[in-house]
């Protein structure tokens, strides 16, 4: 990540804290220009309680898990995203916070058990991912180990406590702050999480290859493969010998096609390690060898040269995250080789394409554009 353009301060408002917090934020992170009061409500209302061993889940830039490090035992941030993993240690290290910070996409996988659980789901997560999350921070508990949920109606609150209703030995309201409610949930003596975010096969057929793909809610068109990935590589084409970048590759579609089409040596990477771990399966169910990276935007591949770069961008990221991708591409990008993109005909990407020599329109349709592009 290049650039973390915003500052936020948070200023103390209990006894014993530091008088000031500070936070770096940028484009793809939940809330990048202001606090959200679900997590300011955790913060104020675990202040004052025995954290011991704590987890901050999905942890998006680290307020929760930096501020509650000068009470807690021992502080751990877990997030999805490569992005928000990244701000999180700077945000840690701007405070002096002594936490530590994983990018993992399943909690269970974690070598640790925690005595409290913290999680402010955002804004338009699907409910079986909230679900998920929700069972899993309980099977991370230490038996009678609580998880304190901040949700408000907007972002699934009574759907949540119902599931914590369900799994939980106790449920409990215990605070409220400008329409969001903490809840406190306790694990019961043995737990076993339910699987609420099932993963699914998908049989695609694109240009007369059948592809096997694996999906989960929460990534990007988990039932069926989106018509701007469909008519990128309907358009484009792939050689033997090439080395290839799928970029932003969700469950992987653009690479495990790459890998039957073609003898070339493939290449996958993404922002979330949800769908880098489905990318994976994805290859492996198609029974094609690849490479599968989980780094923000082109980081992880920044030692490697490319043939062919194919990318479907996240363009409601924001215009810092697509003008830094971009950017990223053309750097791994060899002398002659050629960029694939696709996006929705409403869009101009120009402006973050400009490090590029030459645009072209290749195809459009179904209200999308294929452009390919030289360095």
């Amino acid at each position: 990540m290049r650039y973390a353009p915003y500052e936020l301060a948070l200023k103390s408002r209990v006894s014993g804290a530091r008088s000031i917090y500070r936070f770096h934020t940028a484009d793809g992170v939940c809330s990048k220009r202001s606090f959200r009061n679900a997590e300011l409500l955790l913060v104020e209302s675990l202040w004052e309680t025995d954290l011991g061993h704590f987890l901050s889940l999905e942890a998006n830039y680290g307020v929760v898990g930096v501020v509650l490090a000068d009470r807690a035992d021992a502080v751990h941030m877990a997030s999805s995203s490569a992005r928000a993993t990244r701000l999180c240690e700077r945000n840690a290290i701007e405070n002096d916070a002594d936490a530590t910070t994983t990018l993992v996409a399943d909690i269970t996988t974690l070598d640790w058990s925690f005595d409290t659980v913290a999680y402010a789901p955002k804004p338009y997560t699907p409910l079986s991912v909230g679900q998920q999350r929700i069972a899993d921070a309980l099977s991370v508990l230490r038996p009678g180990g609580s998880l304190y949920i901040a949700a408000s109606k907007r972002t699934g609150l009574t759907r949540y406590e119902q599931c914590l209703r369900e799994l939980a030995a106790t449920v409990e309201q215990r605070s409220e702050y400008d329409g969001c409610v903490l809840l406190e949930a306790t694990r019961p003596p043995s737990f076993e999480p339910p699987t609420y975010a099932t993963p699914r096969e998908l049989g695609v057929e694109i240009n007369g290859v059948t592809l096997s793909l694996i999906t989960v809610p929460g990534l990007f068109s988990p039932s069926q493969l989106d018509s701007g990935t469909r008519l990128l590589l309907e358009t484009t084409t792939i050689e033997d010998g090439e080395k290839v970048l799928d970029i932003c590759c969700g469950y992987g579609v653009v690479g495990t096609y790459a890998g039957r089409v073609a003898d070339c040596d493939v290449w996958l990477s993404d922002d979330d390690r949800v769908a880098t771990s489905c990318a994976e399966c994805s290859l492996r169910a198609s029974g094609v060898d690849g490479t599968v990276v989980t780094a923000d935007c082109a980081e992880g591949v920044a030692d490697q040269t490319f043939d062919r770069v194919f990318c479907n961008p996240p363009t409601h990221a924001g215009a810092d995250v697509l003008s830094e991708l971009f950017s990223g591409i053309h750097d791994v990008l060899a002398p002659d080789g050629e960029l694939a993109v696709v996006h929705r005909r409403e869009l101009d990407l120009r402006a973050h394409l400009s490090q590029f020599d030459t645009i072209e329109r290749l195809r459009t349709a179904n209200g999308y554009v294929v452009l390919r592009v030289f360095a």
